[in-house]
This record gives C-alpha cells, sequence and structure tokens, in this order.
C-alpha cells in the first residue's frame, strides 16, 4: 500500500511501500497529495478498498479486477448535469480526482496527458476522454474550473458538485480524498488520491491505473492502446 504524503510548492517527500505476495498488491487508496501542506498529519483519511493488479506495464498497473465506473451525477462547465456512467458509455476515458489551487501535482498531470493528446491523430484525439473532476468544491466552481481546464485543453472535462457524493465516487474507484484543511499559515489544502483510471470503450470498466510519476512520454505510447481498449 503507497502510504499517505503530501506535495508543497517548495518541497516534495514520498514514501512508498509495496506489499508483494503471490501476485502485486496496489492499494488504490495510493498516494494521497495535499498541495501546499507540510508533511505532517493526516495519514489514514478517507479508507478505500485494495486493488489487486497481476501486472505492470512500463508506465500503469493492470487491475486484476476492474472497477465498474463511479455512479455519479455531477455538474460540469457550463452549469449543465453530467452523468458520468451515461455520457462516458463506450467511450475511452481517463478520470483524475484534484483542484485547481494545487499548485504542483494537479496541472503537471494535466499539462502531461493534454501533450500526450494532442499527439494522436485528430479522430483518436476526439475520441479519448479526459474527466477533471474537483477535490475542492466550495472554491472551484463550473466557471472557475472552465477557466483552469481552457489553459491545458478546451476539451478536457470538469465536473463540480456536492463533496460528498465526489468522495463517494473517487473511494468507489480506490481514490481516497478529504475535505480541504486550512493549516496554521492560512493555506488552504485538498488531500486527494494523485492517480489516473482509464476506462475501457469495450467493458466501461477501469482497467488501468497510473501513478502521479507517469510521464508524457509514457501517455503518450499508451494513449492509442487505450482508445482501442487494450493493455499497453
Amino acid at each position: 500500500m503507497h502510504s499517505t504524503h503530501k506535495h508543497s510548492t517548495h518541497k516534495h517527500s514520498t514514501r512508498k511501500k509495496a506489499l508483494l505476495a503471490a501476485a502485486l498488491a496496489v492499494a488504490a487508496a495510493c498516494s494521497l497529495t495535499a498541495c501546499g501542506a507540510d508533511d505532517s498529519g493526516s495519514s489514514g483519511k478517507s479508507p478505500v478498498a485494495d486493488v489487486s493488479a497481476s501486472a505492470k506495464t512500463q508506465a500503469a498497473t493492470v487491475l486484476d479486477t476492474p472497477f465498474t465506473k463511479p455512479d455519479f451525477v455531477l455538474t460540469d462547465t457550463h452549469g449543465k448535469k453530467f452523468d458520468f456512467r451515461e455520457r462516458t458509455k463506450g467511450k475511452p476515458t481517463l478520470i483524475y480526482f484534484g483542484y485547481t489551487h494545487c499548485p504542483d501535482i494537479c496541472p503537471l498531470t494535466m499539462g502531461n496527458i493534454a501533450i500526450a493528446k494532442k499527439a494522436l491523430p485528430k479522430a483518436e484525439q476526439d475520441k479519448l476522454q479526459v474527466v477533471f473532476v474537483t477535490t475542492d468544491p466550495g472554491r472551484d466552481t463550473p466557471s472557475e474550473l472552465g477557466k483552469w481546464l481552457k489553459a491545458q485543453d478546451p476539451s478536457f472535462i470538469g465536473l463540480t458538485g456536492d463533496f460528498k457524493t465526489i468522495q463517494a465516487g473517487a473511494r468507489s474507484i480506490g481514490i481516497g480524498i478529504s475535505p480541504t484543511e486550512k493549516e496554521k499559515d492560512g493555506t488552504i489544502v485538498s488531500m486527494h488520491g494523485a492517480q489516473v483510471i482509464a476506462f475501457s470503450p469495450k467493458t466501461n470498466k477501469g482497467y488501468l491505473l497510473y501513478g502521479e510519476d507517469t510521464s508524457v512520454q509514457n501517455y503518450t505510447k499508451d494513449l492509442p492502446k487505450i482508445i482501442k481498449g487494450e493493455t499497453p
């Protein structure tokens, strides 16, 4: 199980712990990220189920038991309701939970995916759906989300809504998130798992998990396979 860690604008400390038995066991609660915070506190919040994995590609963990898509209806950047299961049905989809005030890992992750997506042929770009769900709905209004994502890729889908609904949806696919907290210096931080889950257009299941260290090159190599619902 990957243990909790925090990201800071000036400091990045990471602790990883692998559990190996007959197969690789991966805890999908994985790393929790708190942008702009120090290294104290918050381990053990928002527990989620462990995920077993039988294989590892160069970048992705292939899940033994793929995830069912979160059954939530949120609000997109245009203020319209977005039924995640219905709107992504039969489409290759990447989902990531984060927030716009995050100074490091969130923009890096979305930026890496945006660059890799632009390397695809236009027809394949149009098939891929990239969904960013805020973990800080109090500040991330549809308008704010829209402005932030436009700088990443205008085609990215931004979703906000009730925090508990978002938290439950994240937990259903192994991502732990916690409510925002104010640090002693006044900084507001949001704890969230830093993983990207890829859903197959063939099965509609989340079958690949990417960690925060996934590079542009990794995504560029894997996206053509994900679009076809294949394992990289």
